[in-house]
């Protein structure tokens, strides 16, 4: 049975399943699901948990060990199994669906099997073992959390708190933890100890004077593929303050620019499929973008005079799609390529 995270709860309320499967792109959603599931358990007097890695070497046989063996101390036992994604091989799908067709392991009354995991491609969810899996367990598959629909994550997050974030503070709130849901938490976390009770606006978010977000060069680059500057002139500036190099940036961005002529690869999700092709469309002249590349390492290197992280930062807002850019005293101005 395939539920999603926010269910989870009612969910357990109501039954308990003898298989969980949990995965995702969101360590905290993850770990807060599974952290569900093992709480219902016990409470339903599965007091005995046994924690596995399924990486490396990690025989897979060692479950049904381990589901057989009970302490002097408990009659019930979660079975917490930690599973790289790329260990879901042969070996796996066979003992899971062997697992399955074991009528001791179906019933949920001295064992439950809690397996968790990152995100599984699309292959993977349409598998043998998935679908067995979720014939008679639960699967919970935890989607990111987009950009856009990081407010209302946070709206929601913040009530069961206590805390009534306004759209504008939300919105503030979700820039500044953008990408990073931990560090949401803890915002969140931050405002309930400092006394923000009831309703909490833009003022109460800027009092915290904190700014959590986190970068790397790939998401300054999916800025720029989706055209939004502000984003953009925010995070070069942040990855120019952590330490992240010139060079690294133009190395992403010109792989990124010279692939464009061979076309996006048709295993990618449809919808960066979509980002790349409409980046293909705004950026008509690559072999210019390739050349103005060149001039800024030129720069970087002290070949060329000019300030090599005030031009990449133009040449990134123009391909974020900035018309045009003109710096104060200059009477010049550059055009989107």
């Amino acid at each position: 049975m395939d539920i999603k995270y926010q269910n989870l709860a009612d969910h357990l309320q109501a039954q308990l399943a003898p298989i969980y499967l949990i995965c995702g792109d969101e360590p905290l959603i993850v770990e807060e699901s599974c952290d569900l599931v093992i709480a219902q358990a016990r409470a339903r007097g599965f007091t005995e948990r046994s924690v596995h890695h399924a990486e490396g070497n990690f025989v897979w046989d060692s479950l049904s060990q381990d589901a057989a063996s009970m302490s002097l101390f408990a009659e019930k036992k979660i079975l917490d199994v930690r599973v790289a994604t790329k260990k879901f091989d042969r070996q796996a799908s066979e003992f899971l669906r062997g697992w399955v067709e074991d009528p001791a392991n179906t019933a949920a009354e001295d064992h439950i099997l809690l397996l968790r995991t990152g995100r599984l491609d699309k292959k993977q969810r349409t598998s043998a073992w998935f679908k067995a899996l979720d014939k008679i367990g639960v699967t919970v598959v935890i989607w990111p959390v987009g950009f856009q629909e990081l407010p209302r994550w946070l709206r929601d997050r913040g009530r069961t708190l206590g805390l009534r974030l306004d759209t504008q503070a939300a919105e503030l709130l979700a820039a500044r933890v953008e990408g990073n849901l931990l560090a949401a938490a803890q915002e969140l976390e931050k405002m309930g100890l400092a006394g923000m009770e009831g309703e909490v606006t833009w003022e109460d978010v800027v009092s915290l004077g904190e700014d959590t977000s986190r970068y790397n060069t790939f998401d300054l680059l999916d800025a720029v593929m989706t055209a939004r500057p502000e984003r953009v002139a925010r995070m070069i500036g942040a990855l120019r303050e952590e330490g992240t190099t010139l060079f690294a940036i133009l190395g992403a961005l010109n792989s990124q620019v010279r692939s464009m002529q061979d076309g996006p690869p048709k295993w990618m999700p449809r919808q960066r499929i979509r980002m790349l092709e409409e980046f293909q469309r705004r950026v008509r002249q690559p072999a210019a973008v390739i050349s103005e590349m060149g001039v800024i390492e030129q720069q970087a290197k002290g070949q060329l005079p000019g300030d090599a992280w005030m031009a990449l930062e133009r040449l990134l807002l123009r391909l974020a799609g900035v018309r045009q850019i003109s710096l104060p005293g200059e009477d010049q101005k550059i055009l989107m390529l």
